[in-house]
């Protein structure tokens, strides 16, 4: 995305951060079927593991999607499964349930397509601290990076891609419950 700060591209990267701050009341208010809804059909979640290597090596840090195991890697249907897992009141993990406060920022539309203001696709990078508290002394701290791929459908927004780089690469958390 140019650099210039034309209304245009402000008006964008103000309708793409509200969608975040949206999306992040969704998740900590725990209405997870609207958070469903900001989704695509054809969504992909996909959340690699950081490993630790040498400087130099080959490896790459991160797990490559479709080839090693990942966090994440699931798409709408699998999403919704765990969504209804969570609705039953029954989930081992979230009973009691979880209090949440999700931290979005450092927000860049890093390309539009076809153009700012037209744009019918944006690909953003964002940060994120994700605090989870349960019971009287369980709580965890995630933080990390996030490169999505949003689409315009009717007047807002859906998340059609999202990559989640956790930058722990072992996670102390008991369980990986709650969605980024």
């Amino acid at each position: 995305m140019p650099t210039d700060p034309t209304l245009a591209a402000l008006l964008l990267e103000h309708e793409i951060r509200q969608f975040y701050f949206v999306e992040a009341d969704l998740l900590d208010e725990r209405r997870f079927a609207e958070w469903l809804d900001l989704l695509t059909d054809d969504v992909r979640y996909f959340a690699p593991i950081a490993r630790n290597i040498r400087r130099g090596e080959e490896a790459s840090e991160l797990t490559r999607e479709g080839f090693d195991a990942a966090w994440f890697d699931e798409g709408k249907v699998t999403l919704r499964q765990r969504v209804e897992q969570l609705a039953t009141g029954i989930h081992w993990a979230e009973e009691p349930q979880s209090r949440t406060s999700h931290l979005v920022t450092n927000i860049r539309v890093l390309e539009a397509l076809p153009e700012v203001a037209a744009a019918v696709e944006v690909r953003v990078r964002s940060r994120f601290l994700v605090y989870r508290n349960r019971l009287a002394d369980e709580t965890d701290i995630l933080v990390g990076k996030r490169s999505d791929t949003l689409v315009r459908v009717d007047a807002g927004w859906k998340l059609a891609r999202r990559e989640i780089q956790l930058d722990q690469s072992v996670l102390l958390a008991k369980n990986l419950t709650l969605f980024f």
